[in-house]
């Protein structure tokens, strides 16, 4: 079996200047093409819901659209827990809570159902890059809002050239891999 490691290296390629030039996209595709390897990708987002005894100690599963919501589903499956969709703004049809956060040019929002929670769930936010830390933020804020406990979040790769950490400071935050 190959290692955790290996894996991502193997399933996440680089495309240059896309989706506009100067941006290179870390395109995971081929890694969700690989049974074993997205299986590996799962299990391991799905560490940050368990105590160190192997013990689920979640009761729901965030994902963040669009991406998140690929691997947030099948980790929910793995530990056995709901899902909750978050998505960006008019995009749920019932009752929502919404935060809004700053983009580089302007300001986008995010919603997820007022009902999504009962008071207490302990929950695990999965998404797939973590950039700016904007979007988790704003997730985290929404999550709490719901009365929920977020007990961490589980990101597939980390862009450490850009600022999450600070935006994020005090909050567990765990990474697949770092650029």
């Amino acid at each position: 079996m190959r290692s955790l490691d290996q894996v991502l290296q193997d399933g996440i390629r680089d495309i240059r200047d896309y989706p506009q030039a100067g941006v290179v996209f870390k395109d995971i595709t081929p890694l969700l093409a690989d049974h074993s390897g997205f299986t590996q990708v799962v299990e391991a987002l799905a560490a940050a819901g368990r105590d160190a005894d192997g013990n689920v100690v979640v009761d729901k599963v965030v994902g963040i659209e669009a991406r998140g919501f690929i691997l947030a589903a099948p980790v929910a499956l793995a530990l056995g827990t709901g899902f909750v969709p978050v998505r960006k703004k008019g995009k749920l049809p019932s009752a929502t809570f919404e935060e809004s956060y700053a983009l580089e040019y302007g300001e986008a929002t995010i919603e997820v159902h007022q009902d999504a929670f009962a008071p207490g769930d302990r929950v695990l936010v999965i998404d797939d890059v973590l950039a700016t830390g904007g979007t988790v933020e704003a997730c985290l804020r929404l999550v709490r809002r719901c009365g929920a406990e977020v007990v961490a979040t589980s990101v597939l790769i980390d862009l450490s050239f850009l600022p999450w950490r600070e935006r994020l400071a005090g909050e567990r935050v765990d990474t697949l891999v770092t650029v």
